[in-house]
This record gives structure tokens, C-alpha cells and sequence, in this order.
């Protein structure tokens, strides 16, 4: 069992390949980029091939892997547009995040549960957010590249039990579920029933906080996320699968200080639940 971090809970102004080290000091074992709606974000989907060579290096040479991609640059182009100019674009962006993940040495591709964000769905916006999602399907199957769909918030695949229903329909093993815990606590749902709907199809499960109506920037342990009764939950149904800490670090002074305690918190709450024994909390990595 892995326990991984965003890139995001790292100040932005921070490389990639610092950000790599600094997770491994603070003792995790892989990490999750984001491609979002930003400019610089986006570039890196047209990054040349010795781009992409130089980021693999710089994971390996850190111990910490790139096991994810969180594509979040839906949200402006969403796959559930109205506009068919707009639909294109997620598409092409879907097919360069598979590719740019296959050149980095990345196994998963999240999906956001967004049918449309800034605009006004249709009444067609769920069909055409399924049928770029199947097309997306269709493209990472042929590059061994897994789509990971996860439940988000606003109107749209809020829960697990919405995305378990896409996987079903979509019926591809390339796409399962990469659901967030703290999603679940914000929207208002139950914690048990929700999980063990997605049981046998998470490919990882997002760690953060949150509080009722407020989803992101809230700290570890100062929100109402289960997480002892989460990892019980989880260890009852056979999950073995990674972990990934998700926040964001825009505004901390001591970047390796705050990940390393959010690691050693997050890992008590895993000791406590029977998730895993306490001998194997290394602490922070020299």
C-alpha cells in the first residue's frame, strides 16, 4: 500500500523536480501532477518529447513516480459542452493527457465528474459527457493507460453510486474509480454505503478534508472527514490500493514541514483503523 501526494499541496512557484524531492524527504512514495485550465498547466500537454524524457528522469532519480494525472482542464473545456467546438477541444486535451501519460510513465488519468462547470448544462450535457468519455475510453484501452473517474462537487457525479453507474454503462476495464473522500463528507453522504458501491473498482482513493459545502483549502483534521472509519471501511472490503494526500499549499511557509505532518497524521489515522500495523510508519525519509 502506497501513500501518495498532489503536486498542489507544494507552493506552485516550486519545479516539478524540487517538488519531487521534497516529497521524498517527507516520506511519499509517489506523486500526483495536475494538467488544469491554467496556461502553464496546459503547455504541458504539447511539452516535446525530451521534455517529457527529462520529467521521467527527474521521478526516478527521486524514488517518487508519477502515478497520476488529475485533469482538471475540463472544467473550462468540458467533454458535456453545448458547443461543439468546445466538446472538440476536451477531447483533443483528453487525447494529449493520455498520450503525454503513456511518454511520463503515468497509469492513471482522473476524471473529473464535471459534465459541464462554468457554463449551463443542457438537457443533452450527461449523453455528450458520455460519449467523449467513451471515446476517451477507447484511446487509453489502446495505450494501457487507466481513466479513473471521480466524484466531485456541484450538480453532476457527485457521489460514488453516479460514477459506479458511468463505469457500469461505459463497461471497459480502462475505466474505474478514483473517488474523494472528502467530496463525499462535503456533499452530505453516507460514508459506508457510498464505498462499498465502488468496492472492486478504485484505482485510488483521494485524501483531504472538507467540511459541509466547503470542499477544498480545509486543513487535516480540521474538517469532518471520517478517516479512521474511512480506512476501517476500506481494510473490511480487501482495498489494497494507493493513497494520495490531496490540498493545496499556495500559502505555506515550511512546504516539507506541513506534507510531512500531513503524512504523519494521515498515517496514525491509518495505524488506528487496522489499515496497516504502526512498524510501518518510517517517518521521514533522510
Amino acid at each position: 500500500m502506497k501513500l501518495g501526494i498532489y503536486e498542489k499541496f507544494i507552493h506552485s512557484n516550486i519545479s516539478l523536480p524540487v517538488k519531487m524531492d521534497m516529497a521524498h524527504q517527507a516520506g511519499f512514495e509517489f506523486m500526483d501532477i495536475a494538467i488544469d485550465e491554467t496556461p502553464e498547466l496546459m503547455d504541458r500537454l504539447d511539452w516535446p518529447l525530451i521534455e517529457r524524457s527529462k520529467l521521467q528522469n527527474a521521478a526516478a532519480n527521486s524514488g517518487v513516480p508519477i502515478f497520476g494525472i488529475v485533469l482538471s482542464a475540463h472544467r473550462k473545456y468540458p467533454l458535456g459542452s453545448a458547443s461543439y467546438e468546445i466538446r472538440q477541444k476536451a477531447g483533443e486535451i483528453l487525447e494529449k493527457a493520455i498520450n503525454f501519460a503513456y511518454d511520463i510513465g503515468a497509469r492513471v488519468i482522473q476524471i473529473a465528474g464535471y459534465y459541464v462547470f462554468y457554463e449551463e448544462p443542457s438537457r443533452s450535457a450527461e449523453n455528450w459527457f458520455l460519449e467523449g468519455l467513451r471515446q476517451g475510453v477507447g484511446l487509453a484501452s489502446e495505450a494501457g493507460i487507466m481513466l479513473g473517474l471521480e466524484n466531485m462537487d456541484g450538480r453532476d457525479i457527485t457521489s460514488i453510486c453516479k460514477a459506479r453507474q458511468i463505469v457500469d454503462e461505459i463497461a471497459s476495464p480502462w475505466l474505474q474509480l478514483y473517488p474523494d473522500l472528502g467530496n463525499l463528507a462535503a456533499n452530505g453522504l453516507d460514508l459506508r454505503s457510498e464505498l462499498v458501491v465502488g468496492r472492486g473498482h478504485f484505482v485510488g482513493i483521494h485524501l483531504k478534508d472538507a467540511r459541509l459545502g466547503e470542499f477544498r483549502r480545509v486543513p487535516f483534521g480540521d474538517g469532518i472527514v471520517p478517516f479512521t472509519e474511512a480506512f476501517r471501511i476500506l481494510n473490511e472490503s480487501g482495498y489494497r490500493g494507493p493513497f494520495l494526500l490531496e490540498m493545496w499549499g499556495e500559502g505555506w511557509l515550511d512546504s516539507i514541514g506541513t506534507i510531512t505532518e500531513a503524512r504523519h497524521w494521515i498515517t496514525d489515522c491509518m495505524i488506528e483503523s487496522g489499515l496497516i500495523p504502526g512498524f510501518q510508519d518510517a517517518g521521514v525519509k533522510n
